[in-house]
């Protein structure tokens, strides 16, 4: 009897052994999904990209203008044709450090070429490789904007627009996507309206404060700077 008790009791603490090990090992394997889940990939070195926020910053004035843009969105070319010359006038004055978040919400509506996310991992191409071409690439592929539902550009279009604009060492970087899974991580940054909680592009902040915008700067921006 008291060799099957004592058996017994190894059998038991065997088992609660065994117990412990596979929760461990459950727990350390849900650990790692997520951390797999939420890790940016790559991520750009350059001093002028926040890698915390995804920023890229423009210029270095006392005042901060963060636009949050989609390369689809149509809404963020009228903001770009609204108010991209009094933004380049402060920048050119040093009124205004520019802080451009590209983002990607428009993946579904190009045609599962994730148009998007190829081009926001793009413009970290071009801010990381070309830093002085950043503006002229974001102006450049406004002008060829594809439509929503397109299939988007292609990624040597993309290059094409980003030599146009300057950068010229930036065409390995966008064919090879080598920042999609950062802009994706960044995307999670975007603001949400404090009215309503919506999300969405062009998202608009001046000095920490969210804007709505109504595509006049004078309101939406210079009446804001200090």
């Amino acid at each position: 009897m008291a060799a099957s008790a004592k058996s017994n009791n190894s059998f038991a603490i065997w088992v609660s052994v065994a117990v412990v090990a596979v929760l461990v090992l459950v727990g350390a394997l849900v650990v790692w999904m997520n951390n797999t889940a939420s890790a940016p990939g790559p991520v750009p070195a350059a001093a002028n990209i926040n890698t915390e926020t995804g920023a890229i910053a423009v210029g270095d004035g006392p005042n901060s203008v963060d636009t949050y843009i989609d390369f689809m969105c149509p809404i963020c070319n009228q903001f770009e044709q609204a108010e991209g010359e009094t933004i380049q006038q402060l920048l050119d004055d040093g009124s205004i450090t520019l802080n451009i978040h590209p983002v990607s919400i428009l993946d579904r509506v190009s045609q599962g070429t994730e148009f998007s996310t190829r081009s926001a991992s793009a413009a970290y191409c071009v801010a990381e490789s070309d830093p002085d071409a950043v503006l002229d690439f974001v102006r450049a592929m406004y002008a060829q904007q594809p439509a929503e539902s397109s299939p988007g550009l292609t990624d040597e279009e993309i290059v094409a627009i980003a030599e146009s604009a300057g950068a010229t060492n930036s065409s390995a970087c966008i064919t090879d996507g080598t920042y999609m899974d950062f802009a994706t991580a960044m995307t999670r940054n975007l603001p949400t309206n404090p009215a309503n909680g919506s999300a969405g592009t062009p998202t608009l902040v001046v000095n920490g404060e969210y804007v709505t915008v109504t595509f006049d700067p004078q309101t939406d921006i210079v009446a804001r700077l200090t």
